[in-house]
């Protein structure tokens, strides 16, 4: 195994905290351009859940990371996963959110990665839960962070493809 000092990992969440708090930004520049022309969200009641269970995730790595030296395979899986993440938010462009928001008569997208599934932003959520706690050997913490995730995925999925059909 690969391995770096565990004093690398305060570099790697403090690129993933930023990134994350870029993306917040963004979002909510995109909620509010999208509510202004007349875009409506969808089930608001599991947002905080969310916002909750990632910020916990986050928080609880920055609490850990001086406990294990970086596993660098981890490290190389959860970079892989950047570009992909990216091209998520550039297909997406202006119609990403962290929240359901969904203008009228708006078709779902169908290009770039959701060529592919209808989902893939979930998809690569999915693998950072899980692959960033490995990075610092933190194997229980990725099991529940993503069973955790898993629950709220299901309900989340099921009330973005229902704000879809239900679109105006």
């Amino acid at each position: 195994m690969l391995e770096a000092s565990a004093g690398a990992g305060i570099a790697v969440l403090a690129l993933v905290t930023l990134q994350r708090l870029a993306e917040v930004a963004f979002a909510r520049r995109n909620e509010r351009r999208l509510m202004a022309q007349g875009a409506r969200e969808y089930a608001p009641e599991h947002y905080p859940a969310i916002v909750a269970l990632h910020g916990a995730w986050l928080a609880g790595l920055w609490l850990m990371i001086d406990r294990a030296p970086l596993n660098l395979y981890w490290l190389a899986a959860y970079g892989a996963l950047q570009p992909l993440r990216l091209w998520v938010l550039a297909t997406l462009g202006g119609r990403w959110t962290t929240r359901i928001v969904v203008a009228p008569g708006a078709p779902p997208i169908k290009t770039g990665p959701y060529r592919f599934m209808a989902h893939p932003n979930y998809a690569i959520v999915v693998a950072e839960i899980f692959s960033l706690p490995m990075v610092f050997g933190l194997h229980a913490y990725a099991v529940v962070f993503s069973l955790l995730n898993g629950c709220l995925l299901a309900i989340r999925i099921r009330a973005e493809n229902r704000a879809w059909r239900l679109r105006v």
